[in-house]
């Protein structure tokens, strides 16, 4: 999701997205301990999603307008 689409939803569905992240993330942690077979890029990609996520949530706290 770009950062433009994010800017345009609340902070709640924000938040519920960013927890889905968060949940999909360990997920991925815990298949890669267990030794099942996962795409390792995609965790990077969860947590610059989340990262971005949570700039945009700060940015409307502040009310900074992009």
């Amino acid at each position: 999701m770009k950062a433009m689409e994010m800017r345009s939803m609340e902070p709640a569905a924000l938040l519920a997205e960013t927890e889905k992240l968060r949940r999909e993330l360990l997920e991925l942690r815990c298949k890669i301990a267990l030794g099942e077979d996962v795409r390792p890029h995609r965790i990077g990609e969860i947590k610059k999603e989340i990262a971005r996520m949570l700039t945009v949530l700060a940015e409307k706290k502040e009310g900074v307008e992009a």
